[in-house]
């Protein structure tokens, strides 16, 4: 696939390991080539109001529903494997 438009800015952004395993669980389910495709369409679809109202601030609060439902995924799953592990999960 040709890039029409080259990359030449990046943005760094530190997860925990539980929230990049989530975050590689969402590019299954959604068909993502890479973190980076889904991470890239996420910030497009902010920044475009995703067909939406496309104010910024319930975009933004949108993403931040949608980062706290993650947050509460992840801390379930680690709830479940602290409990599978017997408790010695680090």
């Amino acid at each position: 696939m040709t890039v029409l438009k080259p990359r030449t800015r990046m943005i760094s952004v530190r997860l925990s390991q539980e929230e990049y395993s989530a975050l590689r669980d969402v590019c299954s389910q959604k068909g993502a080539r890479s973190v980076s495709d889904l991470t890239r369409d996420a910030v497009r679809a902010v920044l475009q109001g995703s067909g939406r109202d496309g104010s910024p601030g319930v975009v933004l609060d949108e993403f931040r529903a949608g980062m706290k439902e993650l947050e509460r995924r992840v801390e379930k799953l680690e709830a479940k494997l602290t409990i599978f592990d017997g408790g010695n999960a680090q």
